[in-house]
């Protein structure tokens, strides 16, 4: 039955959990949002650790280009997702060049940017969602396929049309713990060629073993999904231990 019910494998995702303490990070948020009054949250410090670690590791930055080769990122964008309409609808905005900011850099241009894109002023946004709206449902799918195609294999400028190249940048992350979730996995997007998504659950205080003894620490749980086809479990193990270093300890990393 076994044999009969799936077809071959295709779907090149590995899957993962990463438990972190957030002891730290917690105090270096209140510390950091007390200093510059910038509303920094732990999926900031996030998307700045993803950025790091892809900074560790620059050969995992990349595309597959036509199902065959790689093609390596000159920059290292992080894209993260934001709820729409009372969470209705999940849109996204990309910070770029996000190894090279810190946390507080990061909070400011996202609020910023979020705020367009819950306003509905976000141009690139709105062009996009009208060609949609004025496709037939059959033709969603072949359309983007077909940009994926034009923009991603055969590198085409499409941005005449309302789509950006590389919108969705290096990794996407995105807080799954606003919605009251403390774990989850997020897929693939096919048509962003991004191969590394991050979710971000609720902080929880959970029983820590701690040189011997147990202790209740704040923990969060990260779900991260990856593109096996860029990096296997060696890369994925060297990215986690960076991306550990940042959100364990944020002072120390950030400051060197």
């Amino acid at each position: 039955m076994a044999l009969h019910a799936w077809k071959r494998p295709s779907d090149p995702s590995v899957y993962g959990f990463l438990d972190v303490d957030a002891t730290r990070a917690l105090a270096w948020i209140e510390e950091t949002r007390a200093r510059t009054g910038v509303h920094v949250t732990i999926t900031h410090l996030v998307g700045k650790a993803a950025a790091m670690a892809l900074a560790a590791r620059p050969d995992v930055n990349a595309i597959v280009r036509r199902g065959r080769g790689i093609w390596a990122r000159d920059r290292i964008d992080v894209f993260f997702q934001i709820a729409r309409d009372g969470g209705e609808d999940l849109l996204g905005a990309l910070v770029k060049d996000a190894d090279e900011k810190d946390p507080v850099a990061i909070a400011t241009e996202l609020d910023h940017l979020a705020k367009r894109v819950r306003a509905h002023r976000d141009p690139s946004l709105d062009v996009t969602s009208r060609l949609m709206e004025r496709l037939p449902d059959a033709l969603i799918g072949p359309a983007m396929r077909a940009a994926e195609t034009l923009g991603y294999d055969l590198g085409l400028d499409l941005r005449r049309v309302g789509i950006p190249f590389d919108a969705f940048g290096s990794v996407m992350v995105t807080n799954v713990g606003t919605f009251g979730l403390t774990s989850a996995l997020a897929p693939l997007v096919p048509f962003a060629r991004t191969p590394l998504v991050i979710t971000v659950g609720a902080i929880q205080d959970t029983p820590v073993a701690i040189d011997g003894r147990v202790e209740v620490r704040p923990v969060i749980e990260l779900g991260v999904t990856l593109d096996h086809r860029i990096l296997d479990g060696f890369q994925a193990g060297q990215l986690a231990t960076r991306f550990r270093e940042v959100i364990e300890d944020p002072s120390r990393a950030l400051s060197a």
